[in-house]
């Protein structure tokens, strides 16, 4: 009988990514999985299918999105001048958390690009989001499916509760596996640069490029997730560092405040505290850490306190993320 009932949900699976692929050419949104977090997509090739994203998710017109492609041969479709270690790290880190900036093709529609002359372009290391893309059999534009700033979604709940109606059909794939997105490797001028960490390390990639990374200015070209408020909930979210953590919140406790937390360490000082522990490496922090943080979010708590992770090259992603979710005001710096 499991046999069967596998069988028949693989069944139901391949309908629902064929009906999820005529959406995409009729112009519809389609939420997919990914490793890192849910997208959601369209037709990267429809500019007026692409402003169904942007008016789904409040985001600006001139924030980019990442083209998600099925097959590295489909690159010369969306990116020009591509330089020979585009490939190198394709081979290397393609299916998975991995964005490429390279210049445009001439033919790619500013509503993918934001109006500058560079495109992200990466292949997705899901089953059911490689799937779609050979059903479709073109790019997908595909953000974060959730409203533009918030917290991104791991899960197909997750993309319910945010986006509901506006959203044509969800692709269940169960919670995402990276759990953060992915690292942008920025490849449109001389070098290679980190725009955004992920689930690719600087030192992993330096190792298949065979030279040191630039340097970063100044995050241009634009890309996604590069604001310096993003991946917020709405309640609001301070860093503390390990030492200061159960002082901060007897501090907010005693001021009448309902208090939550997600620490790696200790235990809670004070039952009236919500005390989310959390895992003890960077990968698997950043694996539960959005779903954590929406659930946090609903208790409706008056703070969100998070004991800072390490000032490690590990953690540099999951950092990147707490620091830009975090209050303006009182924002942790590691290092």
């Amino acid at each position: 009988m499991p046999l069967m009932e596998s069988q028949q949900d693989t069944e139901a699976m391949q309908q629902a990514i064929q009906e999820a692929a005529a959406i995409l050419r009729r112009g519809g949104l389609v939420a997919l999985p990914t490793e890192t977090v849910y997208g959601l997509g369209a037709d990267a090739a429809n500019p007026a299918a692409v402003a169904r994203i942007f008016a789904a998710k409040g985001r600006p017109a001139d924030h980019p999105v990442i083209v998600h492609l099925g097959n590295v041969s489909q690159l010369e479709q969306w990116a020009t001048d591509i330089p020979y270690v585009a490939y190198k790290l394709a081979q290397a880190f393609w299916p998975g958390p991995l964005t490429l900036i390279l210049k445009r093709n001439a033919r790619v529609s500013d509503a993918v690009t934001g109006g500058q002359d560079t495109i992200g372009l990466r292949i997705p290391g899901h089953p059911i989001a490689l799937a779609l893309l050979n059903a479709f059999g073109g790019g997908i534009a595909a953000p974060s499916a959730n409203r533009f700033g918030r917290i991104s979604p791991t899960t197909a709940a997750h993309v319910r509760e945010e986006l509901g109606t506006a959203v044509d059909t969800i692709l269940d794939g169960g919670p995402c596996q990276v759990g953060i997105e992915s690292t942008i490797v920025d490849l449109s001028a001389e070098g290679a640069r980190v725009l955004r960490p992920g689930g690719i390390s600087a030192a992993a990639l330096e190792a298949v490029l065979g030279y040191a990374l630039s340097p970063v200015a100044s995050i241009t070209p634009r890309v996604p997730g590069a604001l310096e408020v993003h991946y917020a909930p709405r309640t609001p979210l301070k860093l503390v560092a390990a030492e200061g953590l159960n002082a901060t919140v007897m501090t907010h406790l005693q001021r009448g405040e309902r208090v939550a937390v997600l620490a790696r360490t200790g235990v809670s000082p004070d039952q009236r505290c919500r005390w989310e522990s959390m895992p003890a490496t960077a990968a698997d922090y950043a694996q539960v850490l959005y779903a954590k943080l929406r659930a946090l979010d609903d208790l409706t708590a008056d703070i969100i306190l998070i004991e800072a992770p390490p000032a490690e090259a590990a953690w540099q992603a999951v950092l990147d993320r707490l620091q830009r979710a975090a209050m303006r005001d009182d924002r942790f710096t590691a290092g």
